[in-house]
Formats: C-alpha cells, sequence, structure tokens
C-alpha cells in the first residue's frame, strides 16, 4: 500500500501481482515494466516477475487505512485475470464491503470475466467499475460494463493507440484518456484525444 503517482487516483492496493497480455494496448504494459525492475531489486512477491500470483497477505492493508481513501485496485495486475480464483475475489470484495469509508477503482480488460463473477453478486456501493477501451476494437468492452449494476461506471481509453471513433457513453459517469507512458511509447494523434473529449463535452 501506497501514495502512488496515477493522477487519478490517491494510493494502490494489489491484492494479486502479474498479468499477461490481451490486446494490442498490453503491449508496453507500464506494470511489467515496474515488476521486472522489482524483481531485480529482490523485492518481496516479484521473484516470478510478471507471473500472476495472489497475495493473501495484502488483503488486511485497507482495514488498517481510517482516512477515506480513494484506491486503484490492482496497478500491477488484472482483477479479473483467468488465473484469479473467485474465491480469493470474495475475499477481496469481502475487505472492500467492510471499509465502506474507501472508493476502490476496479479497471479490466477482462469484461467477460467481470460480467461472470457478477452476474451472481451485488457491486459494492463502494466500488467504481472501468473498462479499457485503446481503440476501435476494443469499445464492444462498453457493453458488458453498462450491463453491470454500479454506481459509478468509467472508461480508460489509455493507452489510445488508435482513433475510438464515435462511442456510446450512455451509463458512463467518468472517462480518463492519454497515451502510453513508457520510453517505448507508441505516438498519440492529438485528434483522437480531442474527438474523445468532445464526445464527453
Amino acid at each position: 500500500m501506497k501514495t502512488t503517482k496515477i493522477e487519478w487516483t490517491e494510493a494502490t492496493w494489489n491484492p494479486s501481482i502479474g498479468c499477461s497480455k490481451v490486446t494490442a494496448g498490453c503491449k508496453n504494459c507500464y506494470a511489467e515494466v515496474m515488476a521486472r525492475r522489482l524483481q531485480a531489486m529482490g523485492v518481496a512477491g516479484y521473484e516470478n516477475g510478471f507471473e500472476f500470483k495472489i497475495l493473501p497477505d495484502r488483503l488486511i492493508q485497507p482495514l488498517n487505512i481510517k482516512k477515506p481513501t480513494k484506491f486503484f485496485v490492482n496497478s500491477m495486475s488484472d482483477l479479473f485475470h483467468e488465473e484469479m480464483p473467485f474465491v480469493f475475489l470474495d475475499e477481496i470484495f469481502d475487505v472492500i464491503k467492510n471499509t465502506p469509508q474507501h472508493h476502490y477503482q476496479i479497471l479490466t480488460k477482462r469484461e467477460k470475466i467481470m460480467q461472470d463473477y457478477f452476474s451472481n453478486r451485488k457491486v459494492p456501493d463502494n466500488v467504481w467499475l472501468g473498462v479499457t477501451v485503446e481503440h476501435k476494437k476494443t469499445k464492444y468492452r462498453i457493453d458488458y460494463l453498462r450491463e453491470i449494476e454500479a454506481k459509478i461506471r468509467f472508461l480508460s481509453i489509455e493507452p489510445l493507440i488508435d482513433d475510438v471513433g464515435e462511442l456510446d457513453f450512455t451509463g458512463i459517469h467518468w472517462v480518463i484518456d492519454g497515451g502510453e507512458s513508457v520510453m517505448s511509447a507508441r505516438p498519440m494523434n492529438p485528434k483522437w484525444l480531442i474527438n474523445v473529449q468532445k464526445q464527453c463535452e
């Protein structure tokens, strides 16, 4: 648990780490770069670099913080990764329910698993659910998100690697957008960004 340089949140909470690539937006994953660096530094939990791993000892972290905090959940993974056991997800959401003073921002590129998980579970009121839309081919994720009852639904149109075209923001409350932020970042055309901004307005 720590404060973060991510502009749109206040802290990160990573009860699991590691991931695998699913779409073109994953190519230059910042979390993978960071995981390799932490592995080289000998940081506990990163012995296997960016391989997926659950970390039960981190479950209690939000319980120890009384000050209301906005947490980005799994900045170093995808909470709905294929290898994530639903029983462990249940434990994560139990912590979330037991800390109503906090808000939890959950972002995924695995919208179908998220939909499956919430097919027979209620999204806690202090959870913001989001999906990543990096180009036109992934905007279908918005439809999956819209079908889930959540107080706040958001989009991360980041990394924006191509024009997303026209978007339907019905039922969407918040949008983040921007380009890649790694050394090998692919160029972003400002027109793509302006297109999203105009539609939001």
